[in-house]
C-alpha cells in the first residue's frame, strides 16, 4: 500500500483523485487546501490529516518522512493551474513521485525546470492524460494507424461546457492563474489530437476571448477545426435547455462518441502510473507547446475551409 498526500483537496477534480487512491488499494494520508469544504474526505479516508496552511502541511510531511513506515510515496496535485509548478516541485523535494492534473505547467520552459528537479531528487512527475485511456479514443488511434492513406483526415472538434458568473470571479476566470479558456478546458483535447494524429505541423488561432477560443490545427494525419466555449449560448439548439455540456469529435463526418466514461478514467490513470506506465514530462510536452503557442498567437482570418462552423457568428 502506498501513502498519498493531496494538494488542492477542495477543488472540483479532487474527489476523482481521492476515489482513484482508494480504488487502487492505497491510502490518502494527508491533504491540504486553503478552503475547508472537504467533507467528502469522510467517505473516502476519514483518518486523513488535513491542513489549511501549506507550511503546516509541509512540516507534517517532513515529520512523516523520518519513518519509512509513514513516509509519503506520492503527492497528487489538484491545485489551481498557476500553482502546479510550485506544488509539483515541493512534492518532488519531499522525496515523492507526483501525479498532477492538466495543464501540468503553462510553458515548455517550466517543463524543462521540472525536469531539472526530477534529476535533483530522483523522483518523477506524472500527468493525468485520461483521454489516452478512453476506449473510443484508443479505437480511433488504432483505426488511423491501421489505415494507410495519402491525404489527411478532416476533423472537427467542438467542446462547450457552460459556466455561470461564478467562473469569472474564481481563479479560473483569471488568465494569469488559469491561462485562459484554451488552456484550462482545451489542453486534454489537444493532447488527444496529438495522441491520435501525430505531431503538430501548423497552429492557427482565429478567435480568443474570455469565454471561447477557436482555430485550426494541422497534424501529420489530420486537419482539425476546433472550437471551445464556456458560454451556454454557444450550445447547439438541439441540446439547449436539456444539457449544459456538449462534446463532439467528427472524423470524416463520423461522430466519435466519447462522452460516456469521460469522467471515470482517473482510476485507470492511477493504475497505469502505479504499474510503471504513467505519462511523464515528455508525454505532456506536445500539448503544453500547443497551448503556449495558442495563448501567444496573433489572430488570423480563417482560410477557406479552416473555420469552425460555430465561429461564424462571432466573426460577423
Amino acid at each position: 500500500m502506498k501513502y498519498f498526500a493531496l494538494i488542492g483537496a477542495a477543488g472540483y477534480i479532487a474527489p476523482r483523485h481521492m476515489k482513484a487512491i482508494k480504488e487502487t488499494g492505497n491510502h490518502l494520508a494527508m491533504a491540504y487546501d486553503v478552503n475547508d469544504s472537504v467533507g467528502i474526505i469522510d467517505s473516502i479516508s476519514p483518518e486523513s490529516e488535513f491542513f489549511t496552511e501549506f507550511e503546516r502541511f509541509l512540516e507534517s510531511a517532513w515529520q512523516r518522512k523520518r519513518d519509512p513506515y509513514t513516509a509519503l510515496d506520492y503527492v497528487s496535485v489538484c491545485s489551481p493551474n498557476h500553482l502546479h509548478h510550485a506544488h509539483i516541485a515541493a512534492g518532488l523535494r519531499l522525496g515523492c513521485n507526483v501525479i498532477c492534473e492538466k495543464p501540468l505547467v503553462p510553458t515548455p520552459a517550466l517543463l524543462d525546470e521540472l525536469g531539472k528537479v526530477e534529476q535533483e531528487t530522483g523522483r518523477r512527475v506524472f500527468n493525468i492524460l485520461q483521454l489516452r485511456h478512453h476506449p473510443a479514443i484508443v479505437e480511433l488511434k488504432e483505426r488511423v494507424a491501421g489505415t494507410p492513406r495519402d491525404d489527411k483526415y478532416d476533423v472537427e472538434l467542438t467542446y462547450i461546457t457552460s459556466r455561470g458568473k461564478w467562473y469569472h470571479e474564481s481563479w479560473k476566470g483569471d488568465p494569469r492563474k488559469s491561462y485562459g479558456v484554451a488552456t484550462n478546458i482545451g489542453v486534454h483535447f489537444f493532447d488527444m489530437l496529438h495522441f491520435v494524429f501525430g505531431d503538430l505541423e501548423r497552429n492557427v488561432v482565429h478567435y480568443l476571448d474570455d469565454h471561447r477560443a477557436a482555430g485550426y490545427l494541422e497534424y501529420q494525419k489530420a486537419r482539425v477545426r476546433w472550437f471551445l466555449s464556456i458560454d451556454s449560448n454557444d450550445l447547439p439548439s438541439s441540446v439547449q435547455g436539456q444539457q449544459t455540456t456538449y462534446r463532439s469529435i467528427l472524423c470524416e463526418g463520423r461522430e466519435i462518441e466519447f462522452s460516456g466514461g469521460f469522467t471515470d478514467l482517473h482510476t485507470v490513470s492511477y493504475q497505469e502510473i502505479l504499474a510503471g506506465r504513467g505519462f511523464g514530462l515528455d508525454s505532456a510536452r506536445h500539448c503544453i507547446e500547443t497551448v503556449d503557442t495558442i495563448r501567444n498567437a496573433s489572430l488570423e482570418i480563417p482560410a477557406r475551409n479552416e473555420a469552425h462552423p460555430c465561429l461564424k457568428r462571432h466573426l460577423m
